[in-house]
């Protein structure tokens, strides 16, 4: 017996509708969404695309909320190279690449796991680079109201790697801060960090 069980869970009169709206882009590009091979990707795609939207539906400030701690450390906390994958809702191409998060907490610390769901939860919704960079940093400042918030995320996109310019190298980098990170020399420590390799 496989060990594997798939845990994704769709609402159907949704995934039907959004299947149907595939199957008529197929079609419209010329293609016979009924022959062999594309016979299921009407409703492949469909649960593909409710998969990578699935942020509007998760509330992040709930689930940092639900992870809060008080404790008295107040040094730079970071987590960097938090993978991230999202969609360009210009062209609804991918993107994807890191982001780096610090923190100072200010009397509350959050459990280490929920950064990176929230990193998630605003990636899977149809974003730009910037506005991905700015949710993040303001539901990090207004919900756990630190000391101070960095971000920082680097990434590439499909959008100007597969159309328009088809430049494959080029990599888009976004920031954001807050608090005891607008001073400079603080600043530079986070950077300077997320940019060693300590290991």
């Amino acid at each position: 017996m496989s060990a594997y069980k798939n845990l994704e869970e769709y609402n159907m009169e949704v995934t039907t509708e959004v299947k149907s709206k595939f199957s008529s882009i197929i079609d419209e590009i010329g293609e016979d969404v009924t022959r062999d091979g594309l016979i299921k990707t009407p409703e492949r795609a469909a649960k593909a695309m409710l998969f990578l939207t699935q942020g509007y539906k998760q509330d992040p400030v709930k689930i940092l909320k639900g992870a809060m701690f008080k404790e008295d450390y107040d040094d730079m906390v970071i987590i960097k190279d938090i993978e991230l994958y999202s969609l360009c809702e210009h062209h609804m191409l991918p993107f994807f690449g890191k982001a780096h998060i610090a923190y100072i907490p200010n009397g509350q610390i959050v459990g280490l796991s929920k950064i990176p769901r929230i990193v998630d939860i605003f990636a899977r919704r149809l974003q730009v680079q910037e506005r991905l960079t700015h949710d993040i940093l303001e539901c990090l400042n207004n919900t756990l109201k630190p000391q101070g918030v960095a971000v920082v995320i680097e990434a590439s996109h499909m959008c100007m790697m597969m159309r328009g310019v088809q430049k494959q190298n080029s990599v888009t980098t976004t920031s954001g801060f807050r608090g005891q990170f607008e001073k400079i020399e603080t600043r530079n420590e986070f950077l300077k960090l997320i940019s060693s390799d300590l290991s």
